[in-house]
């Protein structure tokens, strides 16, 4: 046995067995080689230009986000209990906030890691090569998708940790304990949002053959959600549950239909996400408190309770979650049936 491979043959061959070779059985756990894997994907990714690319439009991006919004701090807010929070709210025309860029760059970034991970294996000829290592299919698969997820973890924490550092070099005070858990927790629900989108590059790279291909297939169902969904969603509930008489529960039903529609699309979940917890006003997602606002009372500008606001979202994140799952595990059932030969 060598390498965890072992051939089996009978020990006395009949005139059929002479003709093929000893079948050979793998041993041991299929997770062989996932560590391998991933510190290998990871070392690709940080080395290669297309990373070092991002990095610079990632430092643009984030660094002028964080010096317009320091800049609007330092004359527009005095006495703010969540004053690093606005560090990622606040913009200036023609520049938005920090959290209006969130999901266009994080789409792309998760995208540009594997739209190639599987496919570019073929091109180039060394997927047989790698699999006759003791390496299975789940590692491999695996490994390519945790190397990506933990490189664009740590490309976002570098932001996170950027956009901090600023705000303590220019405004001169630490942040609260609740404000660094929601931006752990904004940090969190990033990397999750961005799972979605590995997990979905990813099946198009085991399903396509082509890189190219894998990459437009992506870019476009990121345009089609980014774009498109909310106007479809729009003319769905309009369709579904048009207004006869014009009445308050007409259009709060429209409304709340529509809502349920947009759902669907992880850019929506994750604007949600943002909402409540760098906002810690917001009380609620219904459509109702949206349209009118808070109750009058004596608590109604109080600001919500971390805990309270991660209970607010919590079905948005675990939705995140579960689609990531599902798309894995169809990039898994698609990888498993498809033929590789030396």
């Amino acid at each position: 046995m060598t390498d965890g491979v072992k051939l089996v043959s009978s020990s006395r061959p009949g005139p059929a067995q002479a003709a093929h070779p000893p079948v050979r059985v793998r041993e041991g756990s299929p997770w062989i080689g996932l560590g391998a894997v991933i510190t290998k994907e990871m070392a690709d990714h940080f080395t290669s230009i297309r990373m070092i690319i991002l990095e610079l439009l990632i430092v643009l991006v984030s660094g002028g986000t964080a010096y317009v919004a320091i800049s609007n701090i330092r004359t527009n807010i005095s006495q703010d209990p969540f004053l690093f929070m606005n560090l990622f709210t606040t913009g200036q025309d023609p520049l938005p906030a920090f959290i209006g860029f969130l999901p266009i760059l994080v789409p792309l970034i998760a995208i540009s890691l594997v739209f190639d991970s599987i496919n570019g294996e073929f091109t180039k000829r060394t997927m047989s090569r790698i699999l006759s290592q003791p390496i299975y299919r789940d590692a491999l698969l695996m490994g390519k998708f945790l190397g990506a997820l933990a490189t664009l973890a740590m490309v976002l924490t570098a932001i996170w940790l950027l956009i901090i550092g600023l705000g303590l070099l220019t405004l001169g005070v630490p942040p609260s304990l609740e404000e660094v858990v929601r931006m752990f927790a904004l940090l969190l629900a990033t990397i999750f949002f961005g799972g979605i989108w590995i997990a979905l590059a990813m099946v198009f790279s085991v399903a396509f053959r082509s890189p190219a291909t894998a990459a437009l297939a992506s870019i476009a169902v990121w345009l089609f959600f980014f774009i498109m969904w909310d106007i479809l969603a729009s003319f769905l509930a309009q369709g579904l549950s048009p207004m006869q008489f014009g009445t308050a529960d007409e259009v709060l039903a429209q409304a709340n239909l529509q809502q349920t529609i947009s759902r669907i699309s992880p850019n929506y979940l994750f604007s949600e996400i943002m909402v409540a917890i760098l906002n810690p006003a917001v009380r609620s997602l219904s459509i109702p408190f949206l349209l009118m606002g808070p109750p009058a009372g004596a608590l109604a500008n109080a600001p919500l309770p971390v805990g309270q606001s991660l209970l607010l979202v919590w079905p948005q994140i675990t939705a995140l979650i579960a689609v990531t799952i599902l798309l894995f595990a169809l990039a898994y059932v698609l990888f498993q049936r498809q033929e590789i030969r030396a």
